[in-house]
């Protein structure tokens, strides 16, 4: 058996049963740090913040086409850190 795949981004949803995506966000991160991620949610700017998502994340608005998808990942994982 090979070792584990590596991920560098985590496409996560705002607002998500049990934790928020921004706690998964953190814990992902404590493992693996330099660990992309981008934020989606059809909920309001507020609900957003208030599950601990600042303005000045790579987010995505729900509903979203296939291409603007592709489009914000290839945009988070060409950004300098």
């Amino acid at each position: 058996m090979g070792s584990a795949a590596s991920s560098d981004l985590l496409v996560v949803d705002v607002v998500m049963a049990g934790m928020s995506g921004r706690e998964l966000a953190d814990t992902l991160r404590a493992r693996k740090p330099g660990l992309r991620v981008l934020y989606a949610s059809g909920y309001a700017e507020d609900t957003i913040v208030h599950h601990g998502v600042d303005a000045n994340v790579s987010f995505l608005s729900k509903p979203y086409t296939p291409e603007e998808l592709a489009r914000s990942v290839r945009d988070v994982l060409d950004a300098l850190e």
